[in-house]
């Protein structure tokens, strides 16, 4: 149930299944609290029989329960999930790095943003965290660049030009060597902040 490269997950599946046992990749998404809570969206890549055996497991553990196909589809689509959120991601500090300069109040700012066309769960859940200058983990900057890393690897491989991740990645970087990869990756601002040389006050203005 943990991110891995898609080509690992066909390299177990392959080899369990020669061996007579079954193997499934089954990455999540929803961070500590839907691990808790037993919400979790769970992404499931393997044998369609195996994968309906182990349902009723999943279904203690998550909400959103989908079969994505073979071998490793589970950890592509995991993938995609986090190339989504990378992206959101700096979207989301930039916009509060705007509003900061432009002398807006950001609890005012997000009241009017995060229930329209922006709306999203990083806007709703660490934006706010950001402004209380929490930034705790519910997923930590480390496992983040891993799983970047894991796909523009894959990008490699199929060809694909992701500038958008590239950059997100490099700016992680630089969170970690500033010494914050055991942060909550809403730790993103704080290498924002460094490159434009502004500090987000708690109480914003």
């Amino acid at each position: 149930m943990t991110t891995t490269s898609p080509q690992l997950a066909q390299e177990i599946h392959d080899t369990a299944k020669a061996r007579g046992v079954a193997a499934v990749d089954s990455p999540v998404s929803g961070g500590d609290i839907g691990a808790r809570q037993g919400t979790l969206s769970i992404m499931i890549g393997g044998d369609r029989a195996v994968a309906d055996t182990l349902m009723p497991l999943f279904q203690l553990l998550g909400k959103t329960i989908v079969y994505q196909g073979g071998p490793g589809a589970g950890q592509h689509t995991k993938l995609c999930n986090q190339l989504v959120i990378a992206g959101t991601m700096i979207g989301v500090c930039e916009s509060l790095l705007y509003g900061y300069k432009a002398g807006l109040d950001l609890e005012t700012m997000l009241r009017s943003i995060k229930n329209g066309a922006a709306a999203c769960w990083t806007l709703e859940h660490l934006a706010p965290r950001i402004l209380q200058r929490n930034f705790d983990p519910g997923f930590f900057v480390d496992h983040f660049v891993k799983d970047m890393g894991l796909a523009l690897e894959e990008a490699r491989r199929m060809g694909l030009v992701l500038p958008g991740l590239a950059l997100v990645h490099q700016l992680y970087l630089s969170v970690q060597a500033h010494g914050h990869g055991r942060c909550g990756t809403h730790a993103l601002m704080l290498a924002l902040e460094t490159l434009s040389r502004v500090n987000i006050t708690p109480s914003s203005r």
